[in-house]
């Protein structure tokens, strides 16, 4: 939830916005995603200097799988190529399976060719069909995007319907997820494959010039970005806003996987390729097409499709990491080594805390839960959970209590800030410090606030009197980012304002240095307060239950205007 408000805060001070607050609804809390042969497959993570993937004690583990065809003019090979499929049924680490084909208006006899096919085979509990048309060619992206939507099972692979691929590399690509929680997994023609047929040089050389472009924009190692074979979790898929039509979605597909930090590895499969005179369809103006695809998704920061999380403005966040380095410099001397964060949202500031001897990141949307799983798979003392804060049996425990909380721009969002408060310092041990970040400033109260869905702002006063209310003394009280106020009034009460752009952030990043310096020297008030919160002494409680504290709390005057 923290990374969220903070974009704001950043990109209001590059051209008149800031924020220390959240875009989205109003919500509680940053929301909580083989071998057929005898050989072993050969594994490889995609990014360059990551650690080397650890095997899960979960390699067993049963999962479902659809399989996404896309198909366009190929009856005569069509039928053959869905019947082969069929092997994966030997497959008992597959819990189910869902092929979805889709034609993609083909004008041979394909359609009829599918009709016939799909009558003769019936659904079992395990293994089903499901055949959709296009009535209109539309390409192989828009294709897949298609079958993608109708995609229940949690993986979801493509598969080419034109015997190029062996269905029995599928199996091998699969169980990576579970050997080593992989996000996606590719099928590489290029990296060592048991068999492969020679052909087509130019066509190859054309291959691995295009894989170098997308790995030098997506900092990967792949060896075949345009392979057919993408297995990637279901959920992440449908979170990705895909917009290519044709051979496009391959580079798309590759570099929103990057910028979302995927775990991401190659698999050695078999490939038997056609020639053109086969039907083979790619061809030069594609390649042409893909270079500029490249540059396209390679500038964009459009990877996550628009939900009520506002997940897009993490990933905008990322392109501001000074920021999060300046607010984590700004609280790490009261963290101690048994830390609970509140709405790590995808962890950029988790990542700037770390390490701790326990420390744990938590939220209550899945995909940011995914990310923060697997941002803790090689890191022994991180780990992730749900946690909303007005729910205080979905507190992750710790023997003693945690000696810090950290809860930044989450309270101002929930109807009850003292209930939540008051489970903040349930899970405090005797000493143990609360970090709570709010936005200050009533007077402040614009259209960037209802679009972050703010509840309120705080004043010093009422935020003292909420601690005071909840059993807790504030020991110290920053004020941060007056460089924000200016802009956010601009903005949020004079232009009235409700969004921003990504040059502004770019912008803003590249001025945080220089903002810092002077924030302490400029007169006006801060854009957001932290307090480092701790218990109060016995005799200075004057609520012993969240209830009785949310009676007091009704009393004190800390809404927006």
């Amino acid at each position: 939830m923290r990374d969220r408000e903070t974009i704001q805060q950043l990109e209001s001070i590059a051209e008149g916005t800031s924020s220390s607050d959240r875009i989205g609804p109003p919500v509680p809390t940053r929301s909580p995603e083989s071998s057929v042969g005898n050989h072993r497959p050969q594994i490889r993570a995609g990014r360059p200097g990551e650690k080397r993937p650890r095997a899960r004690s979960n390699s067993s583990r049963r999962v479902s799988l659809s399989v996404l065809v896309p198909v366009y003019n190929e009856q005569y090979l069509v039928a053959e190529s869905l019947a082969r499929l069929e092997v994966l049924k030997k497959d008992q680490t597959l819990s189910r399976i869902e092929v979805i084909v889709v034609d993609d208006g083909s004008v041979d006899g394909t359609r009829e060719v599918l009709g016939a096919f799909g009558a003769s085979r019936g659904d079992s509990e395990r293994f089903t069909w499901k055949f959709l048309r296009h009535e209109k060619n539309s390409g192989k992206g828009r294709a897949i995007r298609t079958a993608l939507e109708h995609a229940t099972c949690e993986i979801s692979i493509i598969y080419d319907a034109d015997l190029e691929y062996d269905p029995a590399d599928i199996s091998r690509i699969v169980r990576v997820f579970s050997q080593h929680d992989a996000d996606a997994v590719f099928g590489s023609r290029f990296a060592g494959a048991e068999v492969r047929r020679i052909l087509m040089y130019w066509h190859e050389l054309a291959n691995r010039f295009l894989t170098f472009l997308c790995n030098l924009v997506s900092d990967l190692n792949l060896t075949d970005v345009w392979t057919c074979y993408k297995a990637i979790r279901t959920p992440l898929f449908k979170s990705i806003p895909l917009v290519s039509n044709d051979f496009r979605l391959e580079p798309e597909i590759t570099i929103k996987l990057a910028k979302r930090e995927a775990r991401l590895f190659e698999v050695p499969i078999s490939y038997s390729g056609r020639t053109y005179a086969e039907g083979k369809k790619i061809g030069w103006r594609d390649a042409l097409r893909a270079l500029y695809a490249v540059l396209r998704f390679g500038l964009s920061d459009h990877i996550y499709v628009a939900d009520e999380h506002g997940s897009q403005i993490l990933a905008r966040l990322a392109r501001a990491p000074r920021f999060n380095h300046w607010m984590a410099d700004v609280i790490r001397p009261f963290c101690g080594t048994r830390v609970l964060e509140i709405g790590s949202g995808v962890g950029n500031l988790s990542r700037e805390l770390l390490p701790r001897a326990e420390y744990v990141a938590s939220d209550v949307n899945p995909l940011y839960l995914r990310k923060l799983e697997s941002l803790a798979a090689d890191r022994p003392y991180l780990k992730s959970s749900y946690c909303d804060v007005n729910d205080l049996d979905s507190f992750p425990p710790s023997v003693g209590g945690y000696d810090t909380v950290i809860c930044l721009n989450v309270i101002e969002h929930v109807g009850d800030d003292c209930k939540a408060l008051m489970n903040i310092k349930a899970v405090l041990s005797e000493t143990g410090r609360a970090i709570v970040l709010v936005p200050q400033g009533p007077w402040n109260f614009g259209t960037l606030d209802e679009v972050l869905g703010h509840e309120r702002r705080y004043t010093r006063q009422t935020l003292t009197d909420l601690a005071r209310v909840c059993g807790l003394e504030i020991k110290s009280l920053i004020e941060f980012n007056r460089t924000g106020t200016i802009a956010w009034f601009l903005n949020g009460r004079i232009l009235r304002r409700r969004s921003f752009g990504i040059g502004q952030i770019w912008m803003l990043n590249l001025i945080t240095p220089i903002v810092r310096r002077l924030d302490s020297l400029l007169p006006v008030p801060p854009l957001s307060l932290i307090a480092v919160m701790g218990r109060a002494n016995v005799s200075r409680q004057i609520a012993a239950t969240p209830d009785d504290a949310n009676e007091v709390a009704h009393e004190l005057d800390h809404s927006s205007p």
